[in-house]
């Protein structure tokens, strides 16, 4: 049993920093093409960010890996892959769910971390990266790191999801965790400053964040930005 509970660790590991590789990759490379010279004499700074990213990587794989073997080999999860378990209603309730979970704990936790004591000891290392760069979406210290690797895992434990809508939910945070890094503004100016912009947070509100430090802490949404006054509106990258 551990033999089979190490080797998923191992192959979740492999999954997470293969994931980080190729989206940090691919929207560093079209950063490339949008933005020549954005990243000019940041080499030092992106193997920092990878290095960090890669050590991250192990931190998410682990708990995942655990969560996988005990989700196919003993059924400890509420993830189903029957499309009737459930009414189809619930699939992409369940997507908002999780994401709102995650966002609410991320807001929290990344508020906390600004505080003089965890940011030197925790965030730092994520704030070193000036400016950040589409490599930087995990460039985490360890402990940063396990603040955002038990949340997902411990979702699955109370939160009934499909395993599609679980991928769902995994390729919305990889996207939105290295595009809201990368520099520059991806979606069309009607989107970010549309409606769904003032829900929704993008490369210009998260670059705020990254100006201003005490400010814009959400993930996915503005809403807690919002209701606890922490919002600045949005940069100009």
């Amino acid at each position: 049993m551990l033999a089979a509970v190490i080797l998923s660790a191992a192959a979740m590991t492999a999954i997470v920093a293969v994931r980080y590789l190729i989206a940090s990759g691919a929207f560093a490379w079209a950063t490339t093409r949008v933005r020549p010279g954005q990243y000019a004499a940041l080499g030092p700074q992106i193997r920092r960010e990878i290095g960090w990213s890669l050590a991250s990587a192990a931190i998410y794989g682990i708990p995942a890996g655990v969560i996988a073997w005990g989700w196919q080999e003993r059924g400890w999860t509420r993830i189903y892959t029957g499309w009737t378990d459930y009414p189809l209603w619930y699939l992409p309730l369940s997507v908002l769910l999780y994401l709102f979970a995650h966002d609410t704990w991320f807001y929290w936790t990344h508020r906390f971390m600004h505080r003089p004591r965890p940011f030197k000891t925790m965030h730092a290392v994520h704030h070193a990266s000036r400016p950040p760069t589409a490599w930087a979406a995990m460039s985490f210290h360890p402990w940063e790191a396990i603040t955002g690797a038990v949340v997902i895992p411990a979702l699955v434990f109370l939160v009934p999801i499909h395993a599609a809508m679980l991928g769902v939910v995994l390729t919305v945070m990889t996207v939105m965790g290295v595009t809201n890094h990368m520099g520059w503004e991806m979606f069309p100016r009607r989107i970010v400053h549309g409606k769904a912009g003032e829900w929704l947070i993008t490369a210009s509100h998260h670059q705020r964040h990254h100006d201003l430090y005490r400010c814009n802490y959400g993930l996915y949404f503005r809403v807690w930005d919002k209701l606890c006054g922490t919002d600045r509106g949005l940069a100009s990258p």
